[in-house]
């Protein structure tokens, strides 16, 4: 049973292909920061059961490497959806509020994705410096994001590309 805390950042990507490890990479840099009331989760992927991690939660902060996110990253409200993904492995974000909703029989807190602009996603190469740069510049957005009494939706509204 994982603790409640209002905010959970939720991270995902294969660390061993190239820019696929952004979204690890943000997990354990968050780590070390002193972010309060916020949890952190990483996967590789995201599967049916995190819906479970999504409970008593105020808002989740999705964050994944993107191949076709404007740079350095964009930053926009999920709506639940019932996709393709609903009944494979790797979910979407979007599908795995709709398994949320399904299951608690209660809207969806609101969530949101930073997609961070990735360029190689090979097998056994590291982050690409231009991820580098793009996980820089998303890393300090999101200790903004979490500290600021600012309203997410605002921010998302505004087609965020820093």
């Amino acid at each position: 049973m994982h603790k409640s805390c209002s905010t959970l950042i939720f991270t995902w990507g294969n660390p061993s292909r190239g820019d696929d490890a952004i979204g690890p990479t943000i997990y354990d840099r968050l780590q070390q920061e002193n972010l309060q009331s916020v949890e952190l989760l990483t996967d590789f992927q995201l599967q049916i059961e995190h819906a479970l991690d999504l409970e008593n939660r105020q808002r989740i902060l999705f964050v994944d490497a993107s191949i076709s996110a404007a740079a350095p990253f964009e930053f926009h409200r999920l709506k639940a959806t019932e996709d393709e993904t609903y009944t494979t492995h790797a979910m979407s974000p979007e599908s795995l509020l709709y398994v949320y909703n399904k299951v608690n029989r209660q809207p969806v807190m609101p969530a949101y994705m930073l997609a961070i602009r990735g360029y190689e996603f090979e097998l056994g190469r590291p982050l690409s410096g231009k991820a580098k740069a793009n996980l820089s510049q998303a890393l300090e957005f999101i200790k903004r994001l979490v500290s600021s009494t600012e309203d997410w939706d605002r921010k998302a509204s505004m087609l965020v590309r820093e």
